[in-house]
């Protein structure tokens, strides 16, 4: 098929930078570089998600929580963003019996998430992206090839046009199966890890009453932790709430043996008894609704020269099970226009800057992430597990400087992901020696006590 090149002349302005992804983390970096000047041309493969639709997109609810915020703060957008969430001040835990136990987040209101509908936000980013005038956007654009010698690029249109578009520089924003990522890595010695999660996702909805409350507490994450199940619930401003059942694939009492009526009443009532009543059209919206995968990939290098690098899921998909795929991406956002500023005159040294400093912290959050769907599922009401908890808000509390719980260091500050495990694990040490060395005194006594 013919393709439809882009004129370029003399007269023309100097090529535009290209984000190919018009998803949260692209439509956030659009507007950081149009705001500081630059012509951006956003190319999303997708329709126009605004317009609604088939393809307009379906997701986990989303956490919220400060290096998010950090961002969107840096962008001028924080005050619209906050109007749109709901504040979740910890965790409400419901046992197989119906019994619920609160799980604060942290030592205090100011550490809590905020809980946001991604499409919600996908939207505000692009109105705010459409409305400035440096930013174009182009839906219906898949993107086929680059061409990095020309440094061109080459998309498929709804149609199946092939339109060519020459950039000054591209940023892959396009998710865990990026075509931009391809292409950088396209005749490159490059790294390429991927793993999926035995277990699937599903999502439901449990409405508001008819008075418009919440069925259940509206300012917490409700967690319906079973063994072999995990339900999730994020509030949403109307009173409704976003459950999202994570199930194996396979196996005993998992998706593939859930799909007749019969089947999903057996397993909500074994499991989960006490969402039956809540969740009146359950069987209607299991049938309706697919049955989403779970990935985490790795990746090096981020960027080629100085006409290409990788932002979010593109670069570091995670786990959605610390709640900082969306926080870590735009995380990344700032890390980028840093690292730029860092290197205003040397683009190709400051996306290997933004890549070191990255990496190593979004490879451990890829880890943390896995850490803690075990925790969600098998530890959450241990007794010692709430006994640990427990002990590390009291030693916040008595040294909030000194000593900070590794989930507070993740959500609640900004601080690199690497650094944060290597404290966490330094204070962990403390502990395990204060306790030794606590027995050891209580031996000791009871020796003398005997020896006399």
């Amino acid at each position: 098929m013919p393709v439809e090149a882009v004129a370029i002349d003399a007269s023309a302005p100097a090529p535009r930078i290209a984000v190919v992804g018009g998803g949260l983390a692209g439509a956030l970096l659009a507007l950081r570089l149009a705001a500081q000047g630059h012509g951006v041309d956003v190319y999303e493969r997708r329709s126009d998600p605004r317009l609604g639709g088939a393809d307009s997109g379906r997701s986990i609810n989303l956490g919220l929580s400060k290096r998010g915020i950090h961002a969107l703060t840096e962008a001028g957008l924080i005050g619209e963003v906050m109007a749109m969430t709901v504040t979740m001040a910890g965790r409400v835990i419901h046992a197989p019996d119906g019994s619920t136990r609160f799980q604060p987040y942290g030592k205090d209101r100011g550490e809590v998430l905020h809980s946001i509908d991604r499409n919600e936000l996908n939207q505000l980013l692009l109105d705010r992206a459409e409305a400035h005038p440096q930013v174009r956007l182009h839906f219906g654009h898949r993107l086929v090839g680059a061409d990095k010698a020309r440094r061109t690029l080459e998309f498929e249109t709804r149609d199946g046009a092939r339109v060519q578009a020459q950039a000054a520089w591209v940023v892959g924003a396009d998710g865990a199966f990026s075509r931009a990522r391809r292409e950088l890595q396209r005749g490159e010695r490059a790294d390429y890890h991927q793993e999926y999660l035995e277990w699937g996702y599903k999502e439901l909805t449990l409405k508001p009453l008819a008075d418009g409350r919440s069925a259940i507490e509206l300012e917490a994450l409700h967690v319906w932790p079973r063994s072999h199940g995990l339900f999730v619930s994020h509030p949403n401003r109307d009173g409704s709430h976003t459950l999202t059942l994570f199930l194996p694939f396979e196996g005993p009492d998992s998706f593939a043996t859930t799909r007749s009526e019969d089947e999903v009443r057996a397993l909500f009532a074994k499991y989960f008894p006490d969402l039956v009543p809540l969740l009146p059209q359950l069987v209607e919206e299991w049938m309706a609704h697919p049955v989403g995968a779970l990935i985490t990939t790795r990746t090096a290098p981020w960027s080629r020269s100085d006409w290409m690098v990788l932002v979010g899921d593109a670069c570091h998909a995670v786990y959605p099970f610390y709640g900082q795929g969306m926080n870590s991406a735009f995380e990344d956002c700032s890390a980028l226009m840093a690292a730029l500023a860092r290197h205003p005159q040397d683009r190709a040294a400051a996306f290997a800057d933004y890549e070191r400093s990255r990496r190593p912290h979004t490879d451990t959050l890829a880890e943390l992430s896995k850490a803690n769907f075990v925790e969600l599922r098998q530890k959450v009401q241990s007794p010692w597990f709430l006994a640990r908890k427990r002990l590390d808000v009291a030693l916040n509390r008595l040294l909030p400087r000194a000593w900070l719980p590794l989930y507070t260091m993740i959500a609640h500050t900004t601080m690199p992901y690497g650094d944060a495990l290597a404290r966490a694990q330094r204070q962990e040490r403390i502990l395990v020696g204060a306790g030794v060395g606590a027995l050891a005194v209580v031996g000791l006594g009871a020796w003398l006590v005997l020896a006399v």
